[in-house]
Parts: structure tokens; C-alpha cells; sequence
């Protein structure tokens, strides 16, 4: 059926006037078919938007329905509403993009500013930063007292308990948190300038 055969009447609805168009597509007629197409994309823009897609998604939703219309083409039956069926479509394709969307933003990191303050675990200067980290630490250990490197070695660093602690230095519970509050202001001073 000719595109022309197909013009619009003036007490034709605009959904009539689509389902004939996509009559006039099923059966072969190509200026038809870009025709309801055409005409389509401001119901399926109004469907994304009530389903609560974001403005600059919209287009997508459009192209996915206008791909699903053309996929599926051969099942509209003329007799039901145009406007309907293309908009069940629509509905789908805006569910399924919020779907994409929400899984994917809940996955992405948007914050620059965090991923340039944490670099991958695998990153090489996280790791040569870390490892110079370590190396300061230990050389200030080392500028301690005695008592306070003890104190820090055996409490901090191989994590024993105090008794434990008091037992293989041979110094008493008390001097040995005495010995490792002092180091560990001294540590807080030299790195942060806490007094």
C-alpha cells in the first residue's frame, strides 16, 4: 500500500494515523515505515521520561525501543492501539536502561579526588611509598632510648602481651607502658609535630 493511500484524514486520531502507517510498513511500504518511526520518538521519549530516566539517557532508551520496533515489527496486530504497543516497548527498554544504570553507578567510582588519594593495590609507587613509610619508621625507632625501642619492639611491632612482655625483657608492666607511652609521643612528635 503506497504511502500516499495512506495520508492522513482530518478525523483521523495521530495513533490511527501511525497504525495505519505501520499496516502500510508490515506490508512493504518504506516511506511508511520511516514515517511511524519518526513519529514514534516522541512517544518513546515520553514513556523514558516517565519511568524516570535521566535527560541525558533518553536518547539511548530511544534508539534500544526504535531497534526493538524494528525487531519485532511483525507483531503488531493493526487492529489494537499503535501508540500502546509502542509504548509497552518503551517502558521496557527505560526499565531495562535504569537497570544498566543503577548496576553500573552503584560499581563506578565518580570522585576523582579518591581515586588519585587511592592508587591500585597493585600500583608500584603505592608500594615504593609504603615501603619508605616503613624505612622512616624504623629509622626513628632506632633514634629512641633503649627502654623506649624495647618497649615499642616488644609491645608495638611483635605485638606481645604486657606480661609477656615483662617476661622476656625483664622489666616490670609498668615501666614497660611507661617506656612505650614516652616512645610513642616521641614517634608523634617527629612525624606530626604533636606534642
Amino acid at each position: 500500500m503506497p504511502a500516499e493511500s495512506v495520508a492522513a484524514s482530518s478525523s483521523e486520531t495521530p495513533d490511527q494515523r501511525r497504525a495505519a502507517w505501520m499496516a502500510a510498513a508490515q506490508a512493504g511500504d518504506r516511506r511508511a515505515y520511516e514515517k511511524v518511526l519518526a513519529d514514534s520518538v516522541t512517544l518513546i521519549r515520553a514513556a523514558a521520561r516517565r519511568q524516570g530516566v535521566a535527560f541525558d539517557h533518553v536518547d539511548d532508551v530511544v534508539q534500544e525501543t526504535l531497534l526493538t520496533v524494528h525487531r519485532v515489527r511483525h507483531t503488531y496486530d493493526p487492529g489494537r492501539s499503535y501508540d500502546a504497543w509502542v509504548t509497552a516497548i518503551a517502558n521496557r527498554r527505560a526499565i531495562d536502561a535504569l537497570r544498566s544504570h543503577g548496576r553500573r553507578d552503584r560499581r563506578e567510582l565518580h570522585d576523582e579526588v579518591a581515586v588519585d588519594n587511592h592508587p591500585d593495590a597493585d600500583d608500584a609507587s603505592a608500594a615504593t611509598e609504603s615501603e619508605q613509610r616503613a624505612q622512616r619508621l624504623h629509622d626513628a625507632i632506632g633514634t629512641l632510648p633503649p627502654g623506649q625501642r624495647e618497649a615499642v619492639e616488644q609491645l608495638g611491632l611483635r605485638e606481645r602481651s604486657l606480661s609477656e612482655a615483662a617476661e622476656l625483657t625483664g622489666r616490670n608492666t609498668g615501666a614497660l607502658k611507661v617506656n612505650l607511652h614516652r616512645a610513642l609521643k616521641a614517634l608523634r612528635e617527629r612525624f606530626h609535630g604533636d606534642p
